[in-house]
């Protein structure tokens, strides 16, 4: 009799256990089925592009997207003005060295050019000289022989421009060393006259036939075992005792030019002519 009661309780408890259980799947299946709903709009928004969430970030991107392509159009900006500001002095730069190498180049070719005239013109001097001096016999032998014999030496005489026309064919090692033999052959004549004691220090007295060590390596002149450079300072003698205060201005393969400190005109020297002694080196202080 007792054992009734507890079975009914216990079948009680059992189904208000199983109620609950009910309960809370069918919550739990309202929860899922909100959720899904939930997601299902929120789906249906960002397709049609309305979810608030996805504005926002779309938003966001836009500001980076306009803020990066400002900072892209300044750098372009910033970097094309420098692009051009260098472009401009470079080509300035350039303009200007071309200017003053062609400034420089005609310069050169000027002194080059006057010097060769120079030295021309004193060639022809010198030979005109040394004709006249020759020309004395013909001369002589004109006012004492008869006229039956003029047309003997006539065409000798005519024969006197082939000298001129082969000087312009000679180099100009050849040209310096006939003028170094015509100034030996003049000097004894000169100083046979014991009348002009100026020539006493002649010039091959001061400088006797000698060779001396010249050569140009590198852009430089090694001379009598010293070296000399461009711009270097130096004194440059002659044969007639010629004492000028020179400045080396260029250095090339077989000669050297100089500027007078006096009136900066230039001069050109060859190794020929240092080797031979017809100039002299000799260092200064550049003050």
């Amino acid at each position: 009799m007792t054992a009734m009661p507890d079975t009914e309780d216990a079948s009680e408890t059992d189904l208000a256990k199983h109620d609950e259980d009910d309960d809370y799947v069918e919550i739990k299946e309202q929860m899922y089925q909100d959720k899904l709903a939930s997601l299902k709009r929120q789906l249906q928004q960002l397709q049609e592009g309305t979810l608030q969430e996805y504005q926002k970030r779309m938003k966001k991107l836009d500001q980076q997207y306009k803020e990066r392509l400002r900072n892209a159009d300044l750098f372009l900006q910033l970097e094309t003005e420098q692009v051009e500001r260098n472009y401009i002095k470079e080509k300035k730069a350039a303009v200007k060295e071309f200017d003053d190498k062609k400034v420089e180049l005609k310069e050169n070719l000027i002194a080059e050019l006057e010097e060769k005239k120079k030295m021309i013109e004193s060639e022809k001097l010198t030979m005109e000289l040394t004709g006249d001096s020759m020309e004395v016999k013909p001369i002589m032998t004109r006012k004492l022989r008869r006229r039956p014999n003029d047309p003997v030496p006539i065409p000798d005489k005519r024969r006197k421009p082939a000298p001129a026309q082969l000087n312009y064919l000679l180099t100009d090692d050849q040209i310096m060393e006939d003028l170094r033999t015509l100034n030996k052959l003049k000097s004894p004549k000169r100083a046979v006259s014991p009348s002009s004691p100026e020539h006493v220090p002649s010039a091959p007295t001061e400088y006797p036939a000698q060779r001396f060590e010249a050569r140009i390596e590198e852009g430089r002149l090694y001379y009598d075992k010293r070296w000399y450079h461009k711009s270097q300072a130096i004194y440059l003698e002659s044969k007639d005792n010629t004492k000028i205060s020179c400045v080396i201005s260029s250095v090339a393969t077989n000669e050297i030019w100089v500027r007078k400190t006096s009136d900066s005109t230039k001069m050109r020297i060859y190794l020929g002519q240092l080797q031979r002694g017809a100039f002299v080196i000799r260092r200064r202080s550049a003050a």
